[in-house]
């Protein structure tokens, strides 16, 4: 009992001191950038208001979700907290500027989060359909995977090819040069990452686990996890040369050991800082390496900062 609250009591002290180190960061360095003073009028139509025809697709810094679809995961007020990570569902995070997705399935093709269930991933197809039939010249990064312990859906691979069809950019390292423009009418890259079944391979619909790669931590500091991944961008090629996505999530997690464990108060303490990130990586001297930004609980100004990051170069 001794041992356990002592270790708690250093736990609050470090992450007090994890809070003021980002607090002294922001206060020494702010948060500006070229385009941090951008705002979009039309979110849902973010990249044609852009010109899709001066919009590379590698330069694009591109805001994401993570755990996009667990706006209704568990049950509400008992298990819903310790998983929920988007307020929104996929539809309105795409229509709110989202262009990446993080979806997890478990072997039924039901959407996970752990051991957690919600609903369908038809529902996350069927919102991604709407969204493009009502917008012109908008793509997508759909990043699916089977969550971790558990076992691939039958079949799914082409599931996703017959749902998704027309819409796929299909794999190709020439598509990082292209415009947007140049992509249309097809609209979705869609990484599929199984954990027991065959990768797609190049020149594939779908793309392969290695063609959106990340460096995750398991950390609730949330300095500790702005300063890795300010370390493991660095460590990245920079995107003029670069043949894969790379993601940086601006999120902290919840650890089962400590006195809070529900998703919103944790990484709370990391969620206002994405612009000080995008400041940081230009103070570093690695913005040239920024693609995927992500964040739980995405709102508009997280995706203007994104947008406002490279709109400056194609105005």
């Amino acid at each position: 009992m001794g041992s356990q609250l002592s270790k708690q009591i250093e736990r609050r002290r470090a992450l007090k001191m994890e809070k003021r180190a980002l607090l002294d960061l922001l206060e020494t360095s702010g948060c500006n950038f070229p385009g941090c003073e951008y705002q979009t009028y039309d979110p849902k139509n973010w990249m044609g208001n852009l010109d899709p025809a001066k919009l590379i697709i590698k330069q694009i810094i591109w805001p994401g979700t993570h755990d996009s679809a667990t706006n209704r995961i568990g049950i509400p007020l008992i298990s819903r907290p310790f998983a929920q990570c988007q307020s929104m569902s996929i539809y309105e995070q795409l229509v709110n500027g989202t262009r990446v997705l993080d979806i997890r399935v478990q072997q039924d093709r039901r959407v996970c989060h752990g051991i957690l269930l919600t609903y369908s991933v038809d529902v996350v197809i069927r919102d991604i359909r709407r969204f493009l039939s009502e917008t012109k010249s908008e793509i997508i990064i759909l990043e699916i995977r089977t969550e971790y312990g558990h076992k691939d859906p039958p079949g799914f691979d082409e599931y996703l090819v017959e749902e998704l069809g027309d819409y796929l950019i299909p794999h190709d390292e020439a598509v990082f040069n292209k415009t947007v423009a140049e992509v249309l009418p097809r609209r979705i890259t869609c990484v599929w990452k199984p954990r027991e079944s065959e990768d797609p391979r190049p020149g594939d619909p779908l793309w392969s686990g290695g063609d959106l790669r990340d460096n995750w931590i398991n950390t609730d500091l949330p300095s500790t996890k702005f300063e890795s991944n300010l370390k493991y961008l660095d460590e990245q090629p920079p995107v003029s040369s670069r043949k894969y996505f790379y993601r940086v999530e601006n999120t902290v997690t919840p650890i089962p050991d400590n006195p809070v464990v529900c998703v919103w108060p944790v990484t709370g303490r990391i969620h206002a800082y994405a612009r000080l990130f995008i400041a940081q990586c230009f103070y570093r001297g690695i913005a040239d390496r920024l693609q995927i930004l992500s964040t739980d609980f995405i709102e508009v100004d997280f995706v203007d900062a994104c947008v406002g990051n490279f709109s400056h170069q194609v105005s």
